[in-house]
């Protein structure tokens, strides 16, 4: 199950004197001043965050922004300088040695940027090696090493050794590793930076899948903004060891906090990172399929509200078509008494799919005289894409587009 992390004031100092770093700090002394007066130097200054459960966090910046330091303090790897760390609101940092164990083994586990993974052992006991450090059997440990390899698609590569594998191959085989204990939390530090980019997708495709599957809290480390407006729910930006501002991708890449935010995502595609789902709309008009009627109180519904088009789904909410004014009224020419809808569907109408990227939609959007039906996998009707949402989305300056 996954769990909350919370964190609250917050800071690290790495030297000998950490409360005058601290009141330096605060003054606003930049870190180069403190580390020059000091000898300490502030990784991370007073942070303060709720990672909800089931979210991707992604925690980014620059080199020396912090950002990796805060991760392992996560874990406490790196213990906090001072402040709390919640998990499911329990102070790690008052855990007992043999609790604080437990919890790295059964409900926290990291993957790193290097792959880390013993050349003279097998993929299988590769992945099983968290389990097998933990003292579980080997029947046992191989059993959950196989299920987390069948989850990366490596599930034929258990006999194979580490050279005998891709790279991508192999940073599966350290996902896997640390799925194998079934955590609640998964910390990421730049775990895909290492990969080619096409590798690199696909992992992150995988990794977006995975939650599909399960949902874990992952804070997930990146100096890409493109990978993290792709994946994350949530992105937090660094600078100098302080937050400078949390919020969703479209919350950041519209309203930049600073200039600093706002250099940083000045150069972000935002029509390559985002997707269908996540700028489709449901302000369209939504009528219920029914076999024997609704055609009438549908195109009475259009004219009383002066639109041309509505959406059909079933009662399950699938997507069923569009029909519109014309096609509604000519379906009913010459009719008496009820009408099912389906006689007034407009032809060769095809749904977009949640996850394909606003990149590719320009064309279909623009040629079609209708806003274009967004559905899930399962079928369900998840809204529309008109000209004028497409075009507002692309518009930088404009404000985002209300939600639904």
């Amino acid at each position: 199950m996954a769990k909350q992390i919370i964190i609250e004031k917050v800071f690290k100092v790495f030297g000998k004197q950490p409360q005058a770093a601290i009141d330096l700090a605060y003054k606003g002394v930049s870190k180069e001043d403190i580390l020059a007066q000091t000898g300490s130097s502030v990784g991370v200054f007073d942070v303060s965050l709720t990672i909800e459960p089931g979210e991707i966090f992604v925690v980014m910046g620059l080199s020396g922004s912090g950002k990796s330091t805060l991760v392992r303090m996560l874990n406490l790897l790196i213990e906090p300088t001072s402040g709390r760390i919640l998990v499911d609101g329990v102070d790690i940092n008052k855990l007992k040695d043999s609790k604080l164990r437990d919890l790295r083994r059964k409900d926290i586990s990291m993957v790193f940027q290097s792959f880390a993974l013993m050349p003279h052992m097998t993929v299988l006991d590769n992945t099983a090696l968290g389990l097998e450090l933990a003292g579980m059997s080997r029947k046992q440990r191989h059993a959950q090493a196989e299920t987390a390899l069948e989850q990366v698609g490596l599930s034929a590569w258990g006999a194979s050794y580490p050279d005998e594998l891709s790279g991508g191959m192999q940073q599966r085989v350290g996902l896997a590793r640390a799925l194998a204990s079934d955590p609640s939390i998964l910390l990421m530090d730049e775990a895909f930076s290492a990969l080619d980019p096409i590798i690199r997708t696909e992992m992150q495709s995988e990794l977006l899948r995975f939650q599909t599957v399960k949902r874990r809290t992952i804070i997930f480390i990146s100096h890409d903004l493109d990978e993290a407006m792709r994946i994350g729910d949530r992105v937090a930006i660094m600078k100098d060891g302080v937050v400078v501002q949390v919020g969703t991708p479209d919350e950041i890449l519209r309203n930049p906090a600073d200039d600093y935010v706002r250099s940083f995502v000045r150069g972000v595609d935002a029509s390559a990172v985002f997707k269908a789902g996540d700028i489709a709309r449901k302000s369209q008009i939504i009528v219920s399929e029914n076999a024997q009627k609704g055609a009438r109180a549908a195109l009475k519904m259009l004219e009383e509200q002066d639109r041309q088009f509505a959406f059909v789904v079933s009662p399950a909410q699938q997507y069923m078509g569009v029909v519109s004014v014309d096609s509604l009224r000519a379906a009913l020419e010459g009719h008496v008494g009820p009408l099912g809808l389906s006689l007034a569907y407009l032809p060769d109408v095809e749904p977009i799919a949640m996850d394909t990227v606003v990149n590719d939609l320009y064309g279909q959007v623009a040629q079609c005289p209708y806003p274009v039906p967004v559905v899930a996998l399962d079928g369900r009707f998840h809204g529309a894409i008109s000209k004028t949402i497409l075009l507002k989305f692309l518009d930088r300056d404009t404000p985002a587009v209300p939600a639904n």
